[in-house]
């Protein structure tokens, strides 16, 4: 395999990480549902119901989405996740299989934001939830790439003032203080989540060294 992903294996790895959230969330008791995750205010059920969305709304229903938020981004993936998973979670689990196999993509996005969503929001579940849920590298390099290149939609987090040094694929990305770790706690710390990164880390048992990464 490449360095580079082609749109073929974007989304083979889509499928799988829809299919093996899946199978985790279908094992969950009623009350890790409920458990807030790093992700806000959102719980188990709204971040698994965010992660059906692209897949599912059409075009109008996203304009519609944005009328109701006024046309704020966030506010719109905030609300429309919550009103989502506002149904049975048998019905939430059913959605994200239904999408397996699907290539439908939010407009103005490419098979990338799939991949990065589902890595970083699957490891918020996850980790709030205490559970190992492992990350193919490879994976987590093309979704770290495209944080690092995000324009459009605006990244929501500054890039870390570091140099960022992948321990377990070749991948570096910036200049100063070095910070060293797998990819996925990389990617972690790209999206704003500086501890989760730590704690994905720890529990693999992956180095995590540089001063701005134990902030």
């Amino acid at each position: 395999m490449s360095a580079v992903l082609d749109t073929d294996e974007l989304w083979r790895f889509v499928d799988q990480e829809r299919a093996s959230l899946a199978d985790l969330l279908e094992g969950l008791s009623p009350q890790e549902w409920e458990t807030r995750t790093r992700c806000g205010d959102w719980r188990v059920r709204d971040v698994a119901a965010h992660l059906t969305v692209a897949a599912r709304f059409s075009r109008g229903r996203v304009v519609r989405e944005m009328v109701r938020a006024r046309g704020n981004w966030n506010r719109m993936i905030h609300d429309s996740a919550v009103r989502e998973a506002d149904v049975p979670v048998t019905e939430i689990v059913a959605g994200l299989r239904s999408i397996i196999g699907s290539r439908r993509l939010a407009p103005t996005t490419s098979p990338h934001e799939p991949l990065l969503d589902l890595l970083v929001h699957g490891q918020d579940i996850a980790l709030a939830l205490g559970r190992a849920r492992p990350v193919p590298p490879v994976a987590a390099r093309d979704a770290a790439d495209r944080v690092w290149t995000m324009r459009f939609p605006p990244r929501p987090w500054p890039l870390p003032k570091a140099r960022l040094v992948a321990t377990d694929i070749a991948w570096t990305r910036g200049a100063g203080e070095e910070i060293r770790g797998p990819v996925t706690s990389l990617l972690l710390l790209l999206t704003g989540r500086p501890e989760a990164a730590r704690e994905w880390a720890e529990r693999t048992g992956e180095p995590w060294t540089g001063v701005a990464a134990s902030r």
